[in-house]
């Protein structure tokens, strides 16, 4: 396409992301695969994949000043989430599967297990960007039980 105006200048596009092939180890112990962050031109947001090896349970976590919304596309499992003002032994997980979506909103706690049959993948949209690993504020307990011993 040709530049009809030479004194403006084009705006530049951002590049296009692929999953990293090499993981991470996030605070809550599973593995993440960076998608899209700032370097893509995201501003307001990062995208991740996130992975939960088969039978495994992440450890309890609290974001500090992030959401997160996850998308559900393989195995099974459960999602316990926790207001900052409920008590954590009276709040219940939820299952999910493929196709589920759910947030995370700013300073509730939460863990997640994949079922024994299938590791647990989502993708995991945060906002604002994830600053790193300082955001997440380890929890005494969760709602899953204890966490299985992990990388990291």
């Amino acid at each position: 396409m040709t530049n009809h105006y030479p004194h403006q200048t084009q705006p530049s596009v951002p590049p296009t992301a692929r999953r990293t092939p090499q993981s991470i180890t996030a605070p809550d112990g599973s593995q993440v695969h960076l998608l899209i962050d700032r370097r893509h031109g995201a501003t307001r947001c990062s995208v991740v994949e996130v992975v939960l090896p088969a039978g495994a349970v992440s450890r309890a976590v609290r974001h500090r000043t992030v959401e997160e919304v996850w998308y559900v596309l393989d195995g099974s499992g459960a999602v316990w989430r926790c207001p900052p003002d409920a008590v954590p032994q009276e709040v219940a997980a939820v299952a999910v599967a493929p196709g589920d979506a759910l947030a995370i909103p700013v300073g509730w706690a939460f863990q997640f297990r994949a079922d024994a049959d299938a590791a647990l993948r989502f993708l995991c949209v945060t906002m604002p960007p994830w600053p790193g690993m300082d955001e997440a504020e380890p929890m005494p307990g969760g709602g899953l039980g204890e966490p299985t011993p992990l990388p990291g």
